[in-house]
């Protein structure tokens, strides 16, 4: 049951800790306005899976999309197990090229939107972001799940777990952020 839900022991044990993270105030990132948000960029750590994913749903739900990954290969692409749960969830990522941080042009209206507590203080010590909006993805999940383990190597049970969470979570930001629609 760890392993189809929260992807290893150490996942749960890390979505255990976010809770009180939440509550003392370490994972509330930079705040925001919600009217000046213009495009959603997604950040996990190899952008091949969890990033990768919502970015796809984000553009399918009509949104500004972008993602990127914490520490990847830039141009590698999305990993077979996503691109297959992906697949059956209604979303191709057979596109998806890998964009790594330093890739990154942070744009005006950008909010970026993390997997883990520990990748919002990964950006908030890169100098260039101090300024960017940031919060976790998780926070759109129902019932709230502020950690979304990656699932990289993982069964893919919680392959399609972690991506179906994702795909509520974008749900919810599209209502949230009107100003990222295309149109």
């Amino acid at each position: 049951m760890i392993r189809q839900r929260f992807g290893t022991f150490r996942g749960l044990v890390r979505l255990a800790l976010s809770y009180p993270q939440m509550v003392l105030g370490l994972s509330s990132g930079k705040h925001f306005n919600t009217v000046t948000i213009r495009r959603l960029v997604f950040v996990c750590q190899g952008n091949i899976c969890r990033s990768a994913f919502a970015e796809a749903v984000a553009r399918r739900a009509g949104l500004r999309a972008a993602s990127v990954g914490l520490s990847t290969t830039p141009g590698r692409p999305a990993h077979p197990p996503a691109i297959t749960a992906a697949q059956s969830l209604g979303h191709d990522l057979q596109a998806h090229r890998a964009t790594d941080l330093a890739e990154y042009h942070p744009e005006p209206g950008d909010l970026l939107l993390v997997m883990e507590v520990r990748q919002l203080a990964r950006l908030s010590a890169d100098p260039r972001l101090c300024d960017v909006p940031r919060t976790l993805l998780g926070r759109w999940t129902r019932p709230m799940m502020p950690h979304l383990h990656d699932p990289y190597g993982l069964d893919d049970s919680y392959m399609m777990q972690c991506l179906t969470r994702i795909e509520r979570a974008v749900a919810g930001l599209s209502v949230s952020f009107p100003g990222a629609r295309l149109s």
